[in-house]
C-alpha cells in the first residue's frame, strides 16, 4: 500500500520519537547499554540519518509538519542535521532521573490534534517503534489518513508495525539512501573559485553534526535526479517513474533547486543532459523514466 490511499495533493506530517530511534541504534551497537543508563545521560554521538527519513517523507508529498520530540540537552550534536532538514524541536525534560520523557504521549496528542485541525494532511509518518503508538494508529486511520511507520528492526513492536498502512525499517532506508553531497573543504574551495563573491552565500549548510557549521557546494543536478528517481521507484515498488512526478520530487528534496541556475531551459532539457543514465519510454501520452 502507498500514499495513493490518501487524498491527492495532500501534505505530509512527520513526527519523530527521536530518542526512541536513536536508542534503538545504540542498542544495536552495544546491547543493553542505553536501557541501563550507561549511555543515556551524556552527550550523544549522531547515529540517526535524518536525511534518509526526511527523503522518505518527501516521496509522499510536501512536508507540512516535521516535528521531533526529545530531551534535547543530550542531543546537541545532531544540530546541523536537524537545521538542514527544518525539523521543529519539542523539548521534553524527564520528570525523574530514570523516568521516560513522555515523548510518545506528547507526540500522540499533537498528531491527533493536527489531523483534526488540518484537512490538508493526507499522510502521517511516525518515527518510532513503541507499541504505545497503536491507539494513535487507530485514530489516524479512522480519520481517513495514510499512516506510515518507521523504526529499527530489533526495537520495533511487531503489533505497532502491523497497525500501519505501510511500515519501513530504518535499516532499509539507509541502505537505499543516496550518498550525501560533498561537504569537504575542497568542495567549498572549488565553489569559491568558480564564484568567489557568492559561493558561500548560495551554498547550504551541511549535516556535519560533529563540529561547527560547514558551508558545502550545492548538490549537483545529477545527484538530485538520481535520488528522486530512486525514492519514487522505491515508493511505488516499480522501476518506471512517471516523468511528471520527478520535478516536484526534486523540488521537495531541495527547495532551492533552480533549473535556470544550472543552465537548463526546461526539465526535459535537464533529462536530455543525463540521457546516458536514463531510459525513457512512452505509454500512450505519458512518458516514464527509469535509471539504467
Amino acid at each position: 500500500m502507498s500514499s495513493e490511499l490518501g487524498p491527492e495533493g495532500h501534505t505530509v506530517a512527520l513526527y519523530w520519537d527521536f530518542e526512541n530511534i536513536h536508542a534503538g541504534l545504540c542498542e544495536q551497537k552495544e546491547p543493553g547499554a542505553y536501557a541501563r543508563g550507561d549511555l543515556r545521560f551524556r552527550p550523544q554521538d549522531p547515529l540517526v540519518n535524518v536525511q534518509a527519513v526526511v527523503d522518505l517523507a518527501a516521496s509522499f508529498g510536501p512536508i507540512a509538519i516535521n516535528r521531533a520530540y526529545c530531551n534535547w540537552q543530550f542531543f546537541g550534536r545532531y544540530r546541523d542535521q536537524l537545521l538542514q532538514n527544518a525539523v521543529e524541536l519539542i523539548q521534553l525534560f524527564p520528570p525523574g532521573g530514570a523516568a521516560k520523557n513522555g515523548a510518545d504521549i506528547k507526540l500522540c496528542l499533537d498528531a491527533t490534534e493536527d489531523i483534526s485541525r488540518f484537512a490538508h494532511i493526507g499522510t502521517v509518518i511516525i518515527v518510532g517503534g513503541d507499541s504505545d503508538f497503536m491507539p494513535l494508529s487507530q485514530k489516524i486511520k479512522a480519520a481517513g489518513r495514510v499512516l506510515i511507520g518507521v523504526g529499527t528492526r530489533p526495537s520495533t513492536n511487531r503489533h505497532w508495525a502491523k497497525s500501519c498502512h505501510e511500515f519501513r525499517y530504518y535499516e532499509t532506508l539507509v541502505e537505499v539512501a543516496e550518498v550525501a553531497p560533498p561537504t569537504s573543504e575542497q568542495s567549498v574551495a572549488a565553489a569559491s573559485a568558480a564564484d568567489p563573491v557568492s559561493a558561500e552565500e548560495k551554498a547550504p549548510l551541511t549535516a556535519d553534526s560533529r563540529g561547527p557549521l560547514v558551508i558545502a557546494a550545492p548538490e549537483a543536478p545529477r545527484d538530485l535526479l538520481r535520488r528522486a528517481l530512486r525514492l519514487l521507484a522505491d515508493k511505488k515498488k516499480e522501476p518506471w517513474v512517471n516523468k511528471a512526478e520527478i520535478g516536484p520530487m526534486i523540488q521537495r528534496l531541495d527547495s532551492t533547486f533552480d533549473l535556470g541556475e544550472h543552465g537548463y531551459a526546461s526539465f526535459s532539457a535537464m533529462l536530455k543532459a543525463f540521457e546516458e543514465m536514463l531510459e525513457i519510454r512512452r505509454v500512450n501520452t505519458t512518458e516514464h523514466v527509469k535509471l539504467r
